[in-house]
């Protein structure tokens, strides 16, 4: 099995709080992360494919093709945006790493089989600070 990663970068802004919640109980559970304006992150997104290569290529999936997908259909969505008010996927949901690396493995991993049947989306990890980050395997 091969494993291949395509990283790509973004800016992007959003703000955690729960509207069920006070503004007091929302500041003492997210602290400056419920800021009523937003706070933002520059985000690393890596996405890996797993596979085995095709016999005609040797590519498990043309990178190229991949960062198109990812580009296509997150990066374009989300870059310079707010993920609260702004992406169409996230609209309704907490805007955490968590539930946000959800969204968009449902949005890859279709497309990915789409583009090359032999490859699979092994993991996405989403970088939002050089201290934090999430990785989900699909689970």
């Amino acid at each position: 099995m091969i494993y291949i990663t395509r990283k790509e970068h973004f800016n992007a802004a959003h703000r955690l709080f729960n509207p069920k919640w006070s503004d007091e109980k929302n500041q003492e559970v997210f602290g400056p992360c419920a800021n009523n304006n937003w706070h933002g992150h520059n985000f690393d997104l890596y996405v890996t494919v797993k596979g085995l290569p095709d016999p005609d290529t040797g590519f498990v999936i043309d990178l190229k093709v991949l960062g198109d997908i990812v580009k296509a259909t997150i990066i374009d969505k989300v870059d310079h945006k707010n993920l609260n008010l702004d992406v169409d996927f996230m609209q309704g949901k907490m805007a955490s790493c968590e539930i946000f690396v959800m969204e968009i493995w449902k949005i890859l991993d279709p497309a990915i089989k789409a583009a090359a049947s032999q490859a699979q989306l092994h993991y996405i990890k989403l970088v939002e600070t050089p201290k934090n980050y999430v990785e989900y395997y699909g689970e």
